[in-house]
């Protein structure tokens, strides 16, 4: 901390995005009792059901025939 301190203000700006970013990745904080982790995985399907793909997706178009 003694070290961050000597830092220019935009410098530990720079460490408390760091810090806030490995929290992130490595899940130590707590939200609400739950990880992160977990409240995304509890996030997780919630469209399902609202997206669809159309029958001929994988067709090729009239409009880009003729540069096949």
């Amino acid at each position: 901390m003694e070290k961050i301190s000597k830092l220019p203000l935009d410098k530990q700006k720079e460490v408390d995005d760091f810090v806030d970013f490995l929290i992130t990745k490595y899940q130590f904080d707590k939200i609400e009792g739950e990880s992160v982790g977990e409240k995304r995985m509890r996030n997780m399907g919630w469209a399902k059901g609202q997206i669809w793909m159309a029958d001929d997706f994988n067709e090729t178009p009239d409009c880009f025939k003729d540069y096949m």
